[in-house]
């Protein structure tokens, strides 16, 4: 076995090959682009070399700078992680020149299965059912129209190089099939730097089904049972498990002995997946591709099998025999995955930028994260920031698991895919074992939304109890009110600066807090279980809510919500206070210092007593200053943003005749 080994990538993968080097007694190296320097894949590996600059282009997919980056830290071995540089034989050639462990397939295999055209051609020899379709030489676009008609729509046009749904296109309409053969290929061209495409039968609403191999450099080769990986978007997995369920006995011997015939095809010698699609109405199936590398879900294979893949990949690759024959693989329970992404898959999944201002992973749940708390998500890479994986005795047991770490991992400052993930396996369809690729369609053909719950009102609860690190009494949000008149209840008033006429009103009572949002109202108790952990009791029920207090932000995580509210205390200004400190009925005077936050009142505005006019922030609290009498806005003397002192004139009334004295 050799003593080094270089990760040549990032995040959650670098991670987790990382933790199985060390455990083997591997040195680790990292590399890193400047973006990544802080990263948590630098921090874990013992030593760490930049590569370039933020673009991928310029770093990760930089074969010199991988090899260089290998000569000056002393690697013996390069492991390539999956994407980036994982099938590209440039990288292979150059471990070879330079003396390197390669720890993956032999370049020929590589080669073989890197386009589909010639992947396709070599799994017909080796007698694997493939889709019927065109793969041929004329790359015209007549003669690729010509193919489709032949074939007949509905088909998919497929990139040969293609890879994670690029370069692909799903044709149904006469209209649609020219516009997309060429749209394929710009693409195919620009991601790949090969337009060959082919067309293919498009097989409606299949399911994604895979298997697992690995090989060794002395002719072994074996299989690790198959995956179900059908639950995507836009040919991206959500979420993968494995066994696949409902699936007939013949049919998986029948995929297991396709996927081996590939495989001694080519003398397959490392960890690959042999990707099959399989038609959910007539139980037949057809080559896909062949992904030579790791996959992003071959955790559930780990999890069924009790092997670490990562180091049976650094034990092959060092030259040992596989320990174990396909009599002594055994298949336990089932195992489920979801792949935690920084997107809003209530806006069409819209990418999400930012610092995770908290992370916690769930316990009970296996979690491969590539962050913590501090990390900084930026636009240069994928946005997969964990993978959650369950496993139990069956796959009930394993979905209450995964939909229960996914309840509890707590996250903050970046939107994720928490809350559909947990919807997305809760869901009746899931959980019968019946999806296809089409999922998400069928189960939200409108798109996800997130489950609506008044989450100002946990926000206001959080600012309300939030510690203070001084007792005095203008500093404390409870028991003293600056400006509240003598002899009322003492009663706080929140809102959400997003929707400042969202409110809530808090009241001690009840053994606890009255709480009012408009016209409802409504009792609970309320405290803190720990720092950054409130606990809530509500309609008889608690509930333990994440709670993280950035600034004037409050960031919320519930088993049934994600929420951020900027939280203000509105200071309860009245007319009355105003008369009393000098100001007149027509002009609305700032009682104090302040900063003006916003102004509800333009020239010629006609409003009515008790109208807020002004809402102003002064000593860290939100004041509304309020009209005391009816009348039109003759003048606005103020702007949001101003700096203003005590007494200086806001607003300008003209009153009403009825109110003039």
């Amino acid at each position: 076995m050799f003593d080094s080994l270089l990760i040549a990538n990032r995040g959650e993968i670098a991670c987790r090959i990382i933790r199985t080097a060390r455990r083997m007694g591997l040195r680790t190296i990292a590399v890193y682009s400047e973006a990544d320097r802080d990263a948590c894949h630098v921090r874990l590996a013992d030593r760490a070399v930049c590569i370039g600059t933020a673009p991928a282009r310029d770093s990760y997919l930089r074969t010199d700078r991988i090899l260089e980056a290998a000569r000056l830290a002393g690697a013996e071995a390069i492991h390539p992680g999956y994407g980036f540089l994982s099938e590209q034989p440039d990288l292979v050639k150059g471990c070879t020149e330079n003396g390197l462990i390669w720890v993956g397939p032999h370049l020929e295999a590589i080669v073989s299965m890197g386009a589909k055209i010639e992947a396709g051609k070599i799994a017909r020899e080796a007698g694997v059912p493939c889709i019927p379709g065109y793969a041929g030489d004329n790359q015209g676009d007549e003669a690729l129209v010509a193919a489709a008609h032949e074939i007949g729509l509905p088909v998919m046009v497929k990139a040969s190089a293609g890879g994670g749904g690029k370069g692909m296109r799903a044709v149904f309409e006469e209209i649609d099939l020219l516009p997309s053969i060429r749209a394929a290929r710009t693409e195919a061209a620009r991601s790949f730097g090969d337009d060959r495409l082919l067309i293919e039968k498009l097989v409606r609403n299949p399911r994604h089904i895979e298997v697992q191999l690995l090989g060794d450099r002395h002719g072994n080769l074996i299989h690790l049972y198959e995956r179900d990986c059908s639950v995507q978007r836009n040919h991206q997995k959500i979420l993968e498990e494995a066994p696949a369920p409902g699936l007939p006995e013949a049919t998986r011997k029948a995929l297991f002995e396709a996927a081996l015939s590939l495989g001694q095809k080519i003398c397959y010698d490392s960890t690959g997946t042999v990707e099959f699609i399989l038609d959910a109405a007539t139980g037949d199936f057809f080559f896909l591709e062949m992904n030579t590398r790791l996959q992003v879900e071959h955790t559930v294979t780990e999890e069924i099998t009790g092997l670490d893949l990562v180091e049976q990949q650094l034990r092959v690759a060092a030259g040992e025999v596989l320990s174990l024959s396909q009599d002594q693989i055994r298949c336990s329970g089932h195992a489920i995955e979801a792949r935690l992404t920084a997107e809003d898959a209530s806006k069409e999944f819209q990418p999400q930028t930012g610092t995770v201002l908290h992370w916690r992973a769930p316990e009970g749940v296996r979690c491969d994260s590539g962050i913590e708390t501090g990390s900084i998500i930026g636009s240069s890479y994928d946005s997969m920031l964990a993978k959650l994986i369950a496993r139990g005795g069956n796959r009930e047991e394993a979905l209450k698991k995964l939909a229960g770490g996914l309840e509890r991992l707590e996250v903050a400052g970046i939107g994720t895919t928490r809350l559909f993930l947990r919807d997305a396996i809760r869901s009746d369809r899931f959980g019968k074992g019946a999806v296809t690729t089409d999922f998400l369609r069928q189960e939200w053909g409108e798109g996800w939304k997130k489950p609506e719950e008044n989450t100002l009102v946990y926000a206001s609860l959080a600012r309300h109890l939030q510690p203070k690190a001084s007792t005095l009494p203008w500093q404390t949000l409870s028991g003293f009110r600056l400006l509240e008149a003598a002899g009322r209840p003492a009663q706080t008033v929140y809102a959400a600066a997003e929707d400042p006429g969202n409110r809530i009103s808090l009241e001690r009572g009840g053994g606890g807090f009255i709480v009012r949002c408009g016209e409802e109202a409504e009792t609970l108790a309320a405290d803190w279980l720990e720092p950054g952990t409130l606990r809530v009791m509500r309609g008889g029920v608690e509930e333990t809510i994440a709670v993280l207090v950035n600034g004037q932000d409050v960031h919320l995580t519930g088993p049934h919500f994600d929420a951020v509210h900027r939280v203000a205390q509105l200071g309860d200004c009245r007319a009355d206070l105003q008369t009393k400190s000098g100001a007149a009925p027509d002009r609305i005077a700032a009682t104090m210092p302040g900063l003006i936050v916003e102004v509800r009142a333009n020239e010629g505005t006609e409003v009515a007593a008790g109208d807020t006019l002004i809402v102003m922030e002064s000593m860290k609290l939100l004041m509304e200053l309020k009209a005391a009498a009816s009348g039109t806005v003759s003048a606005v003397r103020t702007a949001p943003g101003e700096t203003v002192d005590a007494g200086a004139l806001l607003v300008q009334l003209s009153l009403h005749a009825e109110e003039r004295v």
